[in-house]
């Protein structure tokens, strides 16, 4: 216990010779102690002190030598601290400012990771995850041969799949709610934005139950046209999915489709 409680004393007395050491620092009015202060926090990982000294100097040392060092270190301790929006803002900013910089290159690539570091879940609002494609995207289009490019490759792929999730699950909750019309829309939006995707065979299958559903419920004047429509999107889905697991589920609707469109006709 003895020995726990001079540790400790010796923990706290090293602790309190640090603070005092920053707050002489921080109260000096020589920038020059303040920034190179702000480097050695930085070295030492202690980033926030980092960003309080480098956030008192910046504009005093605008313009010189020293501020673009000072501005690259602040963007990289703010995304240490997890801080990404505003790592985002100070790496965008000092890509602005220092576009002749031999750290242009790499404070572009991370104005693009600290907005991919924002991105959320598939099932919240996906702005950010927009910005961070295109971003990225912009850093391939500039620098495609550098050391980050397959990194900005696998991020893009990762924030499409993220996207694609979530228009998928779109898909399904609009069938769910029985909003029968706008699932057939979000179907035919998918399709498109994504014709690759390993989602595409169940969505053309729900774009045939929802087409039938549609039918079901529609008043008996639209009912025929909509059952054909049925049709149509069957014959589609078994042209492209051939083998599809759905066939079975897709085949008992065709059927039960030409059934009335054959009710129709025979009423006329």
């Amino acid at each position: 216990m003895r020995e726990i409680r001079i540790l400790f004393l010796i923990i706290t007395a090293i602790s309190i010779a640090g603070c005092s050491k920053f707050r002489k620092i921080q109260k000096s009015g020589d920038w020059r102690i303040k920034y190179e202060a702000s480097l050695a926090y930085y070295e030492e990982e202690d980033y926030h002190r980092t960003i309080i000294l480098l956030e008192d100097i910046l504009p005093i040392i605008r313009g010189t030598e020293e501020a673009e060092l000072a501005n690259f270190y602040l963007a990289y301790s703010y995304f240490y601290q997890k801080q990404y929006i505003l790592s985002s803002h100070h790496f965008s900013e000092f890509v602005r400012i220092f576009g002749r910089s031999e750290y242009v290159m790499e404070a572009a690539y991370m104005h693009a990771y600290s907005l991919f570091q924002q991105s959320p879940d598939y099932q919240l609002d996906q702005t950010v995850t927009y910005e961070a494609i295109a971003a990225m995207q912009k850093f391939i289009n500039k620098y495609p041969t550098s050391k980050y490019a397959p990194d900005a490759d696998r991020i893009i792929d990762e924030m499409q799949q993220k996207l694609e999730k979530k228009a998928y699950e779109q898909c399904k909750l609009y069938h769910k709610l029985r909003r029968y019309k706008a699932a057939l829309v979000v179907y035919d939006n998918f399709s498109d934005d994504y014709p690759d995707s390993h989602y595409n065979e169940e969505v053309s299958y729900l774009r045939i139950e929802t087409a039938f559903d549609l039918a079901q419920e529609s008043i008996r004047s639209k009912q025929e046209e909509r059952f054909k429509n049925t049709v149509d999107h069957y014959i589609a889905f078994i042209d492209k999915y051939p083998n599809s697991k759905f066939l079975k589920e897709a085949e008992k609707i065709y059927v039960e489709s030409i059934e009335e469109i054959t009710k129709f006709a025979d009423s006329n």
